[in-house]
């Protein structure tokens, strides 16, 4: 079943999506933010001011600019007033540590970072290992002085810079993700890729389509495309209300949910599996919401279905990576359409197969399992300064490789069942084992180590390290454990550790991850 074409898909810049609404919907409420409300007027003015401040500290063309804070209404300014400056936004996961910090910072050649006040203690702590950094502007501590995010925007001219974009080329935003393997690397989105997603979301003739009558509550982070695209941008161009959540509470989620009267809950299956276990949740009022989107990680149709008779309304699976900005899939709520424990048919104006895993290049038929592999204009330019893993993940003819197994039934809609790449999906988030491998082997008595995907009913999975000690030497798994902890964001700690004699490998030396996972089920 292919959805029906929205094109022609406008060429337009990012920040067209926030001028135009404002122009339509001016002075209407656009983020609620604690007791603070803005306009869809006052963000394009603020994010204009934002622009010229950064250009008069030297922000130019194709600059990388780092946001580093939760969710709040000063990232969505940020981040307009970036793109308007005609810089390229580079998104950091506020959870990081001061490892992971500096190598995006200096991955990405960020010069100037916009960083909140409650994050400073970690960006310092980076600071000596990133030399290029040379400006930080603050969000919070005080609103007066250049230095500081409110000092900047109200000192700063009205009018922004005159940039020409070019949006199938120019640079919009630089997320990092895992990809297929390993470290963190830039995925390069065009305004072009970023705008097109965007309309293939919201152009559609669906039950589900945003549209400027909604409130979203905006709990997923902003750094991560799925908070980014989805929620921020969408609802910018539809003219939806966001509310803003910086930390997971859940009475805190309720009591939003119910005083703003959110219409639809997008969110990631710890959280609606959370809402079916918290029996406080019967006592707020969750009749404004039309249907909850999961995403980030799979649900099977029984929890969907079991999520959806506990809460009272439906709940639909979506997909997508930051490689394709990241919306893919969606189910139908139309209860004629939808095929629970499927992620649904692609999303319009773009295509999609399913090849075998051995070769990648032989198109498998209707239910024959296999890799997804997608193609459209919101697919990454590639990844930043990593020609040869742009080559694996994207074919020459633009067909990307999701790394998902996956089979798709004869009307299109998808399932997805396992992950040819071996990251581990905690919560929504990836963990790379092979970072987690680096960090253990730093140890003192540990003599080799392998990180496998452990399932966990809460997480979906968590990281579980095998571990071989030097001879002589003396650990334990709690000790470990805080080695970790001290080191990476919460979301990538380890939660078990097992000893063992050797970590099996191939002939070329690569960790047989999967022959962990089945000796140790």
């Amino acid at each position: 079943m292919r959805r029906p074409s929205v094109a022609p898909l406008e060429k337009i810049s990012l920040q067209t999506l926030l001028s135009d609404t404002a122009a339509k919907f001016g002075d209407k409420v656009a983020v609620i933010d604690g007791e603070r409300t803005f306009s869809f007027n006052q963000l394009d003015e603020y994010s204009d001011r934002l622009a010229s401040g950064l250009a008069s500290i030297g922000a130019s063309k194709g600059d990388r600019v780092g946001i580093l804070a939760p969710n709040c209404a000063e990232f969505v300014i940020a981040f307009y007033g970036i793109v308007k400056a005609g810089a390229v936004v580079s998104t950091l996961n506020s959870g990081y540590r001061e490892r992971e910090i500096a190598h995006q910072l200096n991955d990405s050649g960020a010069e100037i970072l916009i960083v909140h006040e409650a994050l400073l203690g970690t960006l310092e702590k980076a600071r000596p290992n990133v030399p290029r950094l040379s400006r930080t502007i603050i969000i919070g501590g005080g609103d007066e002085g250049p230095d500081t995010f409110w000092g900047l925007v109200n000192g700063a001219s009205p009018t922004p810079p005159e940039v020409d974009i070019d949006p199938e080329n120019d640079l919009a935003a630089l997320p990092y993700s895992s990809g297929t393997t390993g470290l963190t690397k830039g995925v390069m989105l065009t305004h072009f890729n970023l705008t097109s997603n965007v309309q293939q979301m919201v152009k559609r003739k669906e039950a589900s389509t945003p549209t400027d009558r909604d409130v979203i509550l905006v709990h997923l982070p902003l750094f991560h495309i799925y908070g980014m695209n989805i929620l921020m941008n969408a609802s910018l161009a539809v003219g939806a209300a966001q509310v803003m959540m910086g930390r997971f509470d859940m009475e805190e989620f309720l009591t939003l949910l119910s005083e703003h009267r959110v219409t639809i809950l997008y969110t990631v299956p710890p959280v609606m599996l959370g809402l079916t276990q918290y029996p406080a949740a019967k006592d707020y009022d969750l009749s404004s919401i039309r249907y909850g989107f999961s995403g980030a990680a799979p649900l099977s149709a029984e929890l969907q279905q079991r999520v959806s008779s506990i809460l009272g309304f439906p709940v639909l699976q979506g997909y997508g990576l930051t490689e394709t900005s990241p919306y893919c899939n969606s189910d139908y709520v139309e209860p004629h359409l939808m095929r629970p424990g499927s992620i649904g048919p692609a999303g319009p104006d773009m295509e999609e197969k399913v090849v075998d895993v051995e070769t990648g290049t032989v198109e498998l038929g209707p239910n024959e399992i296999g890799e997804l592999l997608v193609r459209g204009p919101q697919v990454m330019k590639g990844y930043f300064n990593n020609p040869e893993a742009t080559a694996e993940t994207i074919t020459e003819d633009g067909w990307l490789h999701t790394g998902d197994i996956v089979r798709m039934d004869e009307d299109g809609y998808v399932f997805v069942l396992d992950r040819k790449k071996e990251l581990i999906k905690y919560k929504g988030f990836q963990v790379p084992p092979a970072e987690l491998e680096g960090l253990l082997l730093e140890h003192p008595a540990v003599a080799d180590a392998a990180v496998v995907p452990k399932p966990d009913e809460e997480a979906g999975e968590v990281p579980k390290a095998f571990v071989v000690v030097k001879p002589g030497a003396e650990t334990s798994d709690e000790d470990i454990m805080s080695f970790v902890a001290g080191r990476v964001a919460t979301f990538k700690h380890v939660r078990e550790v097992q000893f063992v004699d050797a970590i099996p490998k191939n002939p070329s030396g690569k960790i047989l991850r999967r022959v962990l996972v089945e000796q140790h089920h």
